[in-house]
């Protein structure tokens, strides 16, 4: 099974440099599941069904989440039986939280759970949520019919991604991380078949920082001041990052991982 996972897509510039590389990669890879990661993509906060449905009229067939999902006016649709399966949030959140962070999808006739948790450790709404680690355990003890498991992990802290790699390792196909935007290069397959990286990175606005304008956060450092006015481009020099993935689904393990980049100008 082929799988392209896309990190955090960031804003309209992010959405339209996705639907610009994802026709060739789809003739080159050949994917049967096409995942991204949709907290930013409504000018970097939140989701919205416009937004959402733009994805996959590109060719997404999933979007998972973070913290940044719950922002904006478009939270709601997370309960919504049209979008809870295709829209996921982190399945550790309370839950009185609108919305859903696991999904069982039927991929050409195999069993996959793809799994959206959130890091605790220095992360925005980190003391809100439950045990990631024991979430995990948790959710791949209550699908014995899933062939193949996947996970989105959004976090900070890069020491607390890789340790739930290493927790994951033989039971996930698959565990990359989300949120910094900028891709780690410790793209690797995890004994005995686990496919890792810590951050996929972002796809959107490639001359700026993690795809604002850098004006302002520039400002911000420099001057030891909070960050203000911060601006993202609609359009311009722009990055698309991704994983392609490659899972035997009879032994639910990953056999090929690799990084994907392409620049592209919107």
């Amino acid at each position: 099974m082929e799988i392209l996972v896309f990190g955090d897509v960031m804003g309209r510039v992010g959405r339209r440099a996705l639907a610009a590389v994802l026709p060739a990669w789809k003739k080159a890879y050949a994917p049967d599941l096409v995942i991204a990661n949709g907290e930013n993509l409504a000018h970097g906060k939140g989701v919205t069904e416009s937004t959402a449905q733009e994805l996959f009229d590109a060719g997404v067939h999933l979007l998972t989440g973070g913290n940044h999902t719950f922002e904006g006016h478009g939270a709601m649709m997370l309960a919504h039986p049209l979008w809870q399966d295709r829209v996921l949030r982190p399945d550790n959140y309370p839950s009185d939280r609108p919305g859903k962070g696991v999904v069982v999808l039927d991929v050409g006739g195999t069993p996959v759970l793809v799994v959206n948790l959130l890091c605790r450790v220095k992360m925005r709404d980190g003391e809100l949520v439950a045990d990631p680690f024991a979430a995990f355990d948790r959710i791949v003890a209550a699908h014995p019919e899933a062939k193949i498991v996947l996970v989105d992990l959004h976090g900070e802290i890069t020491s607390e991604r890789v340790g739930f790699g290493w927790h994951a390792a033989g039971r996930a196909a698959a565990v990359w991380g989300t949120h910094t935007h900028v891709p780690t290069a410790d793209t690797r397959l995890l004994p005995p078949g686990t496919a890792f990286q810590t951050d996929v990175g972002m796809t959107g606005f490639a001359d700026g920082i993690i795809g604002i304008d850098k004006a302002a956060p520039l400002s911000a450092f420099r001057n030891g001041e909070p960050l203000r006015g911060a601006e993202m481009p609609e359009n311009g020099y722009a990055v698309v990052n991704a994983l392609r993935l490659t899972v035997d689904p009879a032994t639910g393990r990953a056999t090929h991982v690799e990084r994907l980049q392409e620049y592209v100008t919107i």
